[in-house]
């Protein structure tokens, strides 16, 4: 029997019933990914590894895995992790704690952020990331209306969220905890917490983030070199200075695909923080544009996708897909801002573009989960319309 002939249409319509704009969208911006990784690690590769396609070939690696991943989230009904959340999280939470231990996580460049997984090593605060926003999209369906009413329902949350936080801190990963911070906070703003409140917590927690960054001295540095980089151009300012060349060098239309010069050893991390500085140098302000457009369908239709829950009071859906909305704007913009030198130099992956394994599963899966939610949404609509036209004959 020919599997592809009996397979293949089915899996045509499926994806056709799938939420065109939100698939399209990725497919570009992981191409674009394929490329830019492919173009920034290729001198880098052949000089350090003696394979110019080495990183190329892992990151097929990792979308291969990223589409199995994604794949089981289409097929499981998101009703399965919101009843799974709670226990999810749990385990999310012991692996935080298993990263800090010696022996068992990995440390590289100061941090201890990872995980040996055979072929990859796992990203713990990646997954964190996730397994926050189905844990408090659970929890919002839940209580929503005790939020509302009574401000001590969201001690529990915000207790949980200092925890995890303080884990994140440790390994340490500043960036992952800022953007969990921020997403935990909108979410609890979205599901309906009191306005005196939710500015209560924004105001502390800026404060916090205030405090953490001005008595560490590393960070402080950071702080200082991101004000006047070309102060420090040969010195903390060097990766900043390197990466602004590398935009100004881009000018309207780019210098052309492989023909970036910070590639070649100038750009610290061309293909993982900073892949959109080479991006940009190649493909300039045209390129750029397409980028954030396509960002900007991707968390659109996401968006949309959570308006159709709330219209179904499908609240678990809904409040999983803002944050999922929130934390890929958050960090696109993070990095793009980053690069560009609008922000602070911060380690946070570009979704779908940078190199790494943990941020490819992460958001294939996040993705994956909002397809089939769409779909659910679309399904439902149907019957309720199949439904009012068999009323209507009778």
């Amino acid at each position: 029997m020919n599997l592809a002939a009996v397979y293949w249409p089915r899996i045509t319509l499926f994806l056709r019933e799938l939420d065109q704009g939100l698939l399209l969208s990725t497919i570009a911006i992981a191409t674009i990914g394929l490329v830019m990784i492919s173009s920034a690690s290729i001198s880098f590769a052949e000089h350090s590894l003696g394979d110019g396609f080495y990183f190329l070939k892992r990151q097929v690696l990792y979308m291969t895995m990223g589409l199995v991943v994604a794949a089981l989230f289409l097929y499981m009904p998101s009703r399965f992790w919101y009843h799974n959340a709670v226990p999810l999280l749990v385990v999310t939470i012991i692996l935080l704690v298993a990263v800090l231990i010696p022996g068992i996580g990995r440390r590289v460049n100061g941090a201890q952020r990872w995980i040996p997984l055979g072929p990859i090593n796992l990203q713990i605060s990646e997954v964190a990331k996730f397994m926050m926003i189905l844990f408090m999209a659970s929890y919002l369906e839940r209580y929503q209306r005790e939020l509302r009413e009574r401000w001590q329902s969201i001690i529990r949350p915000v207790l949980l969220l200092i925890g995890v936080a303080g884990l994140l801190l440790l390994e340490p990963d500043f960036g992952s905890m800022v953007v969990v911070c921020g997403t935990v906070l909108a979410m609890l703003f979205i599901g309906g917490a009191k306005l005196w409140l939710f500015s209560g917590l924004l105001l502390t927690g800026i404060a916090g983030i205030a405090s953490m960054a001005l008595i560490s001295p590393y960070r402080l540095e950071r702080l200082v070199t991101f004000l006047d980089p070309w102060a420090h151009q040969y010195d903390s300012g060097y990766q900043l200075t390197q990466s602004l060349i590398a935009f100004g060098r881009g000018e309207w239309f780019g210098v052309g695909l492989g023909n970036s010069i910070q590639k070649l050893f100038f750009l610290p991390e061309a293909h993982t923080d900073f892949v959109f500085s080479i991006y940009a140098e190649e493909f300039g302000l045209i390129g750029v544009a397409v980028v954030l457009g396509l960002y900007s369908l991707l968390v659109s239709r996401i968006v949309h996708v959570a308006r159709k829950a709330v219209r179904q009071e499908d609240w678990f859906a809904a409040y999983s897909c803002f944050g999922i909305a929130i934390v890929l704007a958050g960090q696109a913009f993070i990095n793009i801002g980053v690069t560009s030198g609008l922000l602070p130099t911060k380690g946070l992956t570009l979704p779908f573009i940078s190199y790494g394994g943990s941020s490819l599963l992460v958001c294939c899966a996040m993705v994956a989960l909002v397809l089939r939610i769409s779909r659910e949404m679309d399904d439902v609509q149907a019957v309720a319309k199949q439904v009012r036209r068999d009323r209507a004959e009778l």
